[in-house]
């Protein structure tokens, strides 16, 4: 039997390192669990890295873009050409994603996977073209065996890159106009749900827009339906080169032993993919937002996520994963740098 790459064993969590944070969660100055769920980020964190006291100084940003031959269903309030034309604004600077990369003095990565329309070579974009995006879900599979995994890879290079750097943090982002439909429809697959109950407005579709949505996506599932018995399928059937990306990074992040911050609601559903293929490496993943698809919280629900922030965010990129860094950052330095009751002689309240 063949053995791919993503079927290797995911890195053990250090224990030791985890109870020692935990020990020292107990000592500081401050009621027990009143810094709520920065302590157990700091805690989980220990157990990442391996040591007592852990730190986020190098994160490593990498947007991975493709486009999708569902959106010729009606399905996008944008032009497929948005996906391009924000090419080139990732690397001009100008997006989200750019100016926060920027604020956190963070290196950003950006990956072409495959667009409709034909793009020059820009500087600053990592061309490595699948196709043409991909084709529609309604009448075939979204991607060739050889298109899905190839993009595993793409993300799995990524975070190979990032642990080379000394990346203490990776974070995976998305560009793919109809990339909101790719991932309702899996995630309608992956947990038995309605497209009524995962489907959203996406880039701002009204109700109209929505309804058509919803129909698109009953109209995949049912044409695949016979073929949706493992995750690697349904991502293969349903998905798109970059969700397939994020995918291949969370599961190079849980083999190679570097944390994952997890963006929004496609980045979700790229690691709820993930962590079907490779349960034991859910550990492994920390999830940064809340956003406002309706498809997100029953995602983020199913994973037994615990999101950082919520914001109503809904723009993807990465951005709400680079927004709650500082938050980790500080989560980080208050575990390390607050005086234990002992240190600063204040009185512990009795054993």
């Amino acid at each position: 039997m063949t053995q791919y790459w993503w079927q290797a064993p995911c890195q053990p969590l250090d224990e030791r390192a985890r109870q020692l944070a935990t020990a020292r969660q107990a000592q500081l100055t401050k009621p027990r669990g009143a810094l709520g769920l920065l302590e157990q980020v700091a805690i989980d964190l220990a157990a990442m890295q391996g040591r007592e006291r852990p730190v986020i100084e190098h994160v490593a940003i990498s947007v991975f873009a493709g486009d999708h031959g569902v959106v010729e269903e009606g399905v996008s309030a944008y032009p497929q050409a948005v996906t391009g034309e924000m090419l080139r604004n990732f690397v001009g600077g100008g997006a989200a994603i750019s100016v926060l990369a920027r604020s956190l003095k963070a290196p950003l990565e950006v990956i072409n996977l495959g667009t409709a329309e034909p793009m020059e070579a820009l500087p600053g974009v990592i061309d490595r073209p699948l196709g043409p995006g991909t084709a529609n879900f309604t009448r075939e599979p979204a991607m060739t065996v050889a298109q899905c995994e190839a993009a595993l890879q793409a993300g799995r290079d990524s975070v190979q890159k990032a642990k080379a750097s000394g990346a203490q943090l990776f974070i995976g982002g998305e560009m793919g106009i109809g990339n909101t439909t790719a991932a309702s429809a899996m995630a309608c697959a992956l947990l038995e749900a309605s497209p009524l109950a995962m489907t959203g407005p996406g880039t701002g579709l009204d109700a109209d827009g929505i309804a058509l949505k919803v129909a698109v996506i009953q109209r995949g599932l049912l044409r695949h339906a016979e073929s949706l018995s493992n995750p690697l399928k349904v991502l293969r059937r349903l998905g798109g080169f970059e969700i397939a990306a994020l995918t291949g990074a969370y599961l190079a992040c849980m083999q190679e032993g570097v944390p994952a911050l997890v963006d929004g609601f496609i980045s979700s559903v790229s690691a709820l993919c993930a962590v079907r293929m490779s349960p034991t490496g859910r550990e492994w993943l920390l999830f940064a937002h809340s956003g406002a698809e309706p498809g997100h919280a029953l995602v983020l629900e199913a994973l037994n996520a615990q999101p950082l922030i919520e914001l109503g965010l809904r723009l993807g990129e990465g951005s709400g994963a680079a927004l709650a860094v500082p938050l980790l950052q500080l989560a980080c330095r208050l575990h390390g740098e607050m005086a234990t009751f002992a240190e600063a002689s204040v009185s512990d309240r009795p054993a």
